[in-house]
């Protein structure tokens, strides 16, 4: 019949060996054990905080909060909670609570924002120079935080776009991915309609770069005059005064 290790060991080590397990058993895990929720009059003020600061974000937004790394908070009868300058509503943020009563205090709190929605990503490999169509992209659900904030939401968004680089299959669209079809070519005669109030002016000139549909572009006028108007669906400048 084998015999416990700590039998097997002379008496100092053995001891230690003991003490030292006892110690494993009696002490929690600290790196694995998830962090306390944090509870009291903090947590409505940060949740309200939080739901107002992403009211306008696309998707449900999901919001966990963390247990201070400070301890237990302060007691306090106006508390105020704010962002740190530069923070980003995306993943883990860290808002501030500041105690606008006597004693004033100031405190921070870890915070995981998700923002769950649909994306769209490359049903197959999209070529560079190729004009998008139906099917092209899908629609798939995960955390928006972990994605680009480019990365394009819907679908509406991809019609008339062609791709400006080889767009892998699987992997997200994003806007600086794509541009509008090109109407225009440089050096191509356009019409450019002037309106004010009361007229309607309408010439001719030549394209000075290639555009697409909404793009503000440059006409040279047959005198030499330089104007900027937007290239609308139908190819022709509007200027508006």
């Amino acid at each position: 019949m084998n015999k416990p290790i700590c039998q097997t060991l002379p008496g100092p080590l053995a001891g230690i060996l003991a003490a030292l397990l006892a110690l494993a058993v009696l002490t929690p895990a600290a790196h694995g054990a998830p962090p306390l929720p944090l509870s009291g009059y903090a947590r409505p003020v940060i949740e309200q905080f939080l739901a107002g600061q992403t009211a306008g974000l696309p998707g449900k937004v999901q919001i966990s909060i963390d247990a201070p790394l400070s301890g237990s908070l302060p007691p306090c009868d106006a508390l105020e909670a704010f962002l740190p300058g530069g923070a980003q509503l995306r993943g883990r943020v860290s808002v501030g609570l500041r105690c606008n009563a006597a004693p004033r205090w100031t405190r921070y709190v870890q915070a995981r924002i998700a923002v769950m929605g649909t994306y769209q990503a490359a049903a197959r490999q999209i070529e560079a120079g190729q004009a998008l169509a139906p099917g092209d992209t899908v629609a798939r659900e995960a955390d928006l935080t972990t994605l680009p904030a480019s990365v394009v939401v819907d679908s509406s968004q991809l019609e008339g776009q062609v791709a400006r680089h080889r767009i892998a299959a699987g992997a997200p669209v994003r806007r600086e991915q794509l541009r509008g079809v090109l109407l225009v070519q440089h050096g191509q005669t356009l019409k450019v309609v002037s309106r004010g109030p009361g007229f309607v002016v309408s010439t001719e000139g030549k394209a000075m770069a290639a555009a697409a549909a909404g793009a503000l572009v440059q006409v040279r006028m047959q005198g030499g005059q330089l104007l900027t108007g937007t290239l609308g669906a139908d190819g022709i400048v509007e200027r508006g005064n």
